[in-house]
């Protein structure tokens, strides 16, 4: 009996063990995004402009993007994963494991374009510019700026309310005005978007029609800082 708990006790620290080196996946990344209860942003947002943190996706594997998409608790220090670079994201091959949706990221780089978002899912298809992402474009360098040389990162409505919050403009004007064509630190979630992977070059390398380097995002983006140009390659 007594080797018997012995090897029960060392069976159970095993798994206990596997369980703590585990990298986090993508449905911990979903399931984290579900339980933000204990890390509130500002105030209640799981439903915003009418619109829940899933939108109004049909498909499971979309409404669980929409989940990441939306998520607005800023990460902790913990969360970070400083060995993420603007270089290193944008970098040749294929890239679906590269990160992982758990982490968030730090990166800096030259601000090549910042527009309105599509009219998406994750804001119940809305057609108001402000209540939709605002989508703006990194690139390595300003001098070699070609579609497959851009990396997106997203500002999110909820983003944009919790800024306003603390007089911070950052609706897709105010980002336009104080951050286009400059070089700018960037914080927020990575994000894989699988509905893109197949127009980004380093998961679908030689398309003509590509128009992304990459289908990793910072999504949301949690926060944006003008930076004095760094020296290249960043």
């Amino acid at each position: 009996m007594r080797l018997l708990r012995l090897f029960l006790c060392i069976l159970g620290m095993s798994f206990f063990i596997l369980s703590c080196n585990k990298r986090p996946s993508f449905q911990d990344s979903v399931m984290n995004a579900k339980k933000q209860d204990s890390i509130k942003a500002t105030g209640e947002m799981d439903v915003f402009n009418d619109c829940p943190m899933m939108g109004d996706a049909v498909k499971e594997d979309v409404r669980d993007l929409n989940l990441l998409k939306n998520r607005y608790i800023f990460p902790q220090e913990s969360d970070f994963n400083r060995e993420i670079t603007l270089q290193k994201i944008i970098a040749p091959g294929n890239d679906a494991e590269r990160w992982n949706t758990s982490q968030a990221a730090e990166i800096t780089g030259y601000i090549y374009d910042v527009k309105p978002g599509g009219v998406e899912t994750c804001n119940c298809k809305t057609k108001d510019i402000e209540k939709r992402d605002t989508h703006i474009e990194m690139v390595l360098n300003p001098m070699e700026s070609g579609s497959t040389q851009r990396v997106i990162v997203e500002v999110t409505p909820r983003f944009r309310k919790i800024m306003q919050d603390k007089n911070i403009n950052w609706t897709t004007r105010g980002i336009r005005d104080a951050f286009l064509g400059r070089w700018v630190k960037v914080q927020g979630w990575m994000f894989f978007d699988t509905e893109h992977d197949d127009e980004a070059e380093n998961t679908n390398p030689g398309r003509p029609r590509n128009w992304r380097g990459t289908a990793w995002e910072i999504h949301p983006v949690t926060s944006m800082e003008v930076v004095q140009r760094p020296k290249l390659p960043i």
